[in-house]
């Protein structure tokens, strides 16, 4: 599943932002306060939203007044298109999902004013709305199937529903059933998108015993997720091992032992020594390395994966192989969202990997590198994009730009 195009209005810094021919695996720059995280924090909205409603996930930001843009009084629009390869087989086609959201008349209440999602059959073919809700109230197509496959003759057959709520996401409950088909697809993007906020010490913590599929976003189940993963996918620990050991000079083995008081211990062997060393003890670079390769190389990728400065506690020689890394990970079905402070990781990636923010009069914009020609041809003639951030190239981007 992959996102070919966002669109933000009223969002925050963002008023009226409109980026387009994503890539698989897109990293995003800018300055401190340029809009990076808040960009990264629509993915975390929608899933807030899908999770509760849209009144706690603005309540959780602050309020309406937080939520939209200063000086704005229009509604807070999304508009997402993504292509999904389980749907109508190998043609793709392009969904749309647009949301727009404002508050009753006289009130600081939010509602969901419209909610569509929709797609086309073929090239030229008209646009079908399958999903169509205002203020809790709308329709979704049934006999979706008949559709993708073209019959003769198609009629549409729609069932009317009323939600709870007028602020409750009509994909929330319609997503959950296979007839509703590209809602049941966009419902799983949106669960099972990963926002990372990991932090090293709760990588570091003694875990208590249980099954973790995943890796938690803060990394405070690495030593469960270590431990299933052993268990259950053998081959792709031992890939794992294999390149940390490339990576980092040393580490011999890892394990995840299980104490006597029903806890996990995650241990790392150095060769040179006779014990292992528990994680609390291990650099705080050979933890974030570890937990890296062990959420890039999860055996079911999320759809969308964002990771904020990525860089950090790692060396610089590191960056270039964990660009590498991503790109593995978006190849096996995961696009990857990555904002960074560091010129070197910049280095590993092409110009239509690279999108950088900029802020004027309040408002954030965002460029694709490639967009630039200027930029363009100095990468495509061998020049580093890292280099020409820091001289100033990738315009307000770089304290050093002009």
């Amino acid at each position: 599943m992959k996102i070919e195009k966002v669109v933000i209005r009223n969002f925050k810094v963002f008023r009226e932002v409109e980026i387009k021919d994503l890539s698989s695996l897109c990293v995003f720059l800018g300055a401190n306060g340029s809009g990076k995280t808040t960009l990264f924090d629509v993915f975390g909205f929608l899933s807030d939203s899908l999770r509760e409603n849209i009144k706690t996930a603005i309540s959780k930001r602050g309020g309406i007044n937080e939520v939209r843009s200063r000086n704005s009084k229009g509604p807070i629009e999304f508009i997402i298109k993504f292509r999904n390869p389980d749907m109508n087989g190998e043609k793709q086609p392009l969904v749309t999902y647009e949301l727009s959201i404002d508050v009753k008349e006289g009130t600081t209440i939010p509602v969901i004013k419209k909610e569509i999602l929709k797609y086309r059959r073929g090239q030229t073919g008209k646009p079908f709305n399958f999903l169509d809700f205002k203020e809790g109230e709308g329709s979704a197509i049934t006999n979706e199937e008949e559709f993708e496959f073209e019959k003769q003759n198609f009629q549409v057959k729609r069932e009317t529903q009323k939600l709870d709520s007028p602020d409750i996401l009509a994909i929330k409950g319609l997503g959950q059933f296979k007839k509703f088909k590209a809602i049941n697809s966009f419902r799983r993007l949106l669960e099972n998108w990963y926002v990372s906020s990991f932090q090293i010490q709760s990588a570091q913590a003694i875990s208590d015993t249980g099954i973790s599929e995943h890796l938690s976003t803060t990394g405070n189940n690495l030593a469960q997720y270590t431990k299933f993963i052993f268990e259950n996918y053998p081959e792709e620990f031992k890939k794992i091992l294999d390149k940390l050991r490339q990576r980092i000079p040393g580490i011999h083995s890892v394990k995840a032992e299980e104490t006597s008081d029903g806890r996990i211990v995650l241990q790392f062997k150095d060769g040179s020594f006779k014990d292992p060393f528990i994680s609390r003890y291990v650099s705080d670079g050979t933890i974030k390395m570890f937990a890296y390769l062990m959420l890039l190389n999860d055996p079911k990728p999320h759809p969308l994966l964002c990771v904020e400065e990525p860089e950090n506690y790692l060396h610089p020689e590191l960056l270039f192989e964990l660009a590498e890394e991503f790109r593995d990970y978006a190849k096996r079905g995961g696009q990857v969202f990555v904002s960074t402070h560091s010129p070197d990781f910049v280095n590993a990636l092409n110009a239509e990997e690279i999108f950088w923010l900029k802020k004027l009069d309040g408002y954030s914009s965002i460029t694709r590198a490639s967009d630039d020609r200027m930029v363009k041809a100095l990468v495509d003639a061998g020049d580093k994009p890292g280099a020409l951030w820091l001289q100033g190239y990738f315009t307000g981007s770089s304290p050093k730009s002009k």
